[in-house]
């Protein structure tokens, strides 16, 4: 497994292995054990699914708060999408700072996004499927959502996004009061 750093500290790019022959292909898309030995240590509790029909989707920005925050690791099942993660570690020198990486069912690639960050993706092709991962199970009250244009992401949509109720009125970064807290070293 091809394991790339981003911008954002412990978000993670990962692209498996794909062994192919004339059936199609075989490929490891998480084994706890190499993970944790590369420090990527989660114990992952759940898996989602979702289809979005049309290009254009945004989804997001989402997080579930402490007690039950969620680590996440998402893949493209079919189609292809942009998915960001965007930090939201209060006192984090890349607070409000977010990456954003192509997933598709071709390159295989998969993003690691740790307790912390909001996540999101738009996408790039109709009937797009987003698999994913979660370390917590979902707690509707502790799920959050921060608006998908308050962040200064470059979505590269040419049309207005198709959007559901709760992202279209979850409030901006600005004057969020974020549940998380940056651990790390001053």
């Amino acid at each position: 497994m091809q394991i790339e750093q981003t911008a954002l500290p412990g978000v993670v790019i990962l692209t498996p292995q794909r062994f192919g022959d004339a059936r199609g292909f075989f490929s490891e898309s998480w084994n706890r054990q190499r993970m944790a030995a590369a420090g990527l240590d989660y114990d992952f509790v759940q898996d989602n699914h979702s289809l979005s029909e049309a290009t254009g989707t945004v989804r997001g920005l989402h997080f579930q708060s402490p007690p039950h925050a969620q680590a996440k690791l998402v893949r493209c099942g079919r189609g292809r999408l942009f998915d960001v993660a965007v930090d939201i570690r209060r006192g984090s020198p890349t607070y409000g700072h977010w990456v954003g990486v192509e997933l598709s069912f071709e390159n295989g690639r998969q993003l690691l996004i740790p307790e912390g960050f909001l996540h999101g993706f738009a996408t790039r092709e109709p009937m797009t499927e987003i698999i994913y991962k979660c370390s917590d199970y979902y707690a509707p009250e502790c799920d959050g959502a921060v608006a998908w244009d308050s962040c200064g992401i470059d979505w590269g949509l040419s049309q207005p996004p198709i959007l559901s109720d709760k992202d279209a009125a979850a409030p901006p970064l600005a004057g969020f009061d974020s549940p998380f807290s940056w651990e790390g070293a001053a």
